[in-house]
């Protein structure tokens, strides 16, 4: 952590609370797949029941998950090594994974014609850009 009167600090806290928005975001939406998978794999088949995606909804949600686990530890553990050395390195990885994640989700839900979710995921995609720009050395 710089010292309080140092104009680093405002980057500092802006890559912080990115990371633990990226955080929070895919540990919670990752945990909820692993521990309602039935429930998420029946919706989601109905999601994607009139697109080409149809019978790829069991490896989509398994794919989507392991992103989304990945991005979020990525990102929560990228916290520590910030806080402590200032090192931005785990955490532009989960950053950058997190974008990546935001992009499949906006595809299939393009693809379903959700036009209006795919809008809701823009914030948070951006949330990942902005992550990035921030830690990047």
């Amino acid at each position: 952590m710089p010292p309080l009167d140092s104009t680093l600090l405002p980057l500092w806290v802006i890559q912080v609370l990115c990371a633990l928005f990226l955080a929070a975001t895919f540990l919670q939406s990752g945990l909820d797949k692993v521990f309602d998978w039935k429930g998420n794999m029946g919706w989601l088949t109905g999601y994607f029941a009139k697109t080409p995606l149809r019978g790829l909804v069991a490896p989509m949600l398994l794919l989507i998950t392991l992103m989304e686990l990945a991005a979020g530890l990525l990102s929560a553990a990228g916290v520590v090594p910030l806080v402590l050395s200032g090192s931005t390195r785990l955490a532009m990885w989960g950053a950058a994974l997190s974008g990546l994640t935001f992009v499949s989700l906006l595809f299939g839900q393009r693809l379903a014609k959700d036009y209006a979710g795919a809008a809701g995921v823009v914030p948070y995609f951006l949330v990942s850009l902005v992550a990035l720009f921030a830690l990047r050395r």
